[in-house]
């Protein structure tokens, strides 16, 4: 009896220290993640490893060490972690993390995606894409997206999306673009959301054309940053299209896309200036200073003529 207890103890610490430890990192409580984590990750638990090397790779609770996080994920690799597998994909994709070696990093991919591990395979499908280790294949890389997607993984949802808005690797299809597209962003998937207002914007895929629709998965994508977004949601505040016309508004929209480095939306920023007075470009500039990305943009400035 006492033999067949030991083990189950120890497993029973070995998780609490786990839980311990993410709930500890979810907190902000990097010393404490670090003094549950290490003891578990030195024992082999492939969970505990990741974490550490999350931690080394971004420095948290400890000195950032691109080589200490590799030694982790490989720790977690050999036992066929696949978490740990895609990690070393992405680290031998960034060229500013190792010397990069696309060949390593798809292998490392396909090793982790041939488990069904969705963000692996999006993963994958994105070199298939691009001939980055592997060679270049529109086809394997629908075939890669498609099976992150059915998991629910949003970037392969809009993908999956785009693909078929642009008939590269499947026949072009508007009505399967915005399926995919909707599947994304109702997960809040910002990149989708811009593109299903795009698609309410013009009417297609089977949509109504409705400016208020459109409206509304721009705000959704421009609240987390989107200049994309952000440009296409300031033009329909300026022209009045699904939304009251607020030049206020429009000027700020216009000046957030800018600062993303957008140089179409500081040219409507510039194209604009002469309906505004100084007072309302002011309220315009104070309202950008103020907001941040994920709180929600204003619905109203102030008046919205000189």
């Amino acid at each position: 009896m006492i033999v067949l207890l030991v083990p189950c103890v120890v497993i029973g610490e070995a998780f609490a220290g786990l839980e311990e430890g993410r709930d500890a990192l979810q907190n902000g409580d990097f010393a404490t993640a670090l003094i549950e984590l290490l003891p578990l990750a030195d024992h082999g638990s492939a969970e505990a490893q990741v974490l550490l090397g999350e931690m080394y790779l971004s420095g948290r609770g400890t000195a950032q060490n691109d080589q200490q996080a590799l030694e982790w994920f490989r720790k977690a690799a050999a036992q066929g972690y696949a978490p740990a597998q895609n990690y070393l994909g992405n680290v031998y994709v960034d060229d500013a993390r190792v010397p990069q070696d696309d060949k390593l990093a798809a292998e490392w991919f396909r090793k982790a995606a041939e488990q069904g591990f969705a963000p692996a395979q999006h993963n994958l499908g994105n070199m298939y894409l691009n001939g980055r280790g592997v060679p270049q294949n529109d086809v394997q890389a629908i075939a890669w997206y498609r099976k992150a997607a059915m998991q629910g993984y949003e970037p392969a949802e809009h993908n999956l999306g785009f693909s078929y808005f642009n008939g590269r690797g499947v026949p072009q299809d508007d009505r399967l673009a915005v399926e995919w597209y909707r599947k994304a962003a109702a997960q809040g998937f910002a990149t989708s959301q811009n593109n299903l207002g795009v698609m309410y914007q013009s009417g297609r895929g089977g949509l109504p054309q409705d400016d208020q629709q459109a409206a509304t998965w721009y705000r959704k994508a421009a609240e987390q940053g989107i200049a994309d977004a952000q440009l296409n949601l300031g033009n329909l505040y300026f022209h009045g299209l699904g939304v009251p016309r607020d030049d206020v508004l429009a000027y700020m929209l216009f000046n957030l896309a800018a600062a993303s480095g957008d140089k179409t939306a500081a040219s409507r920023r510039a194209s604009i200036a002469p309906n505004l007075s100084s007072k309302q470009i002011e309220q315009a500039n104070e309202l950008t200073k103020t907001w941040k990305p994920g709180a929600p943009l204003p619905t109203q400035g102030e008046a919205t003529s000189k």
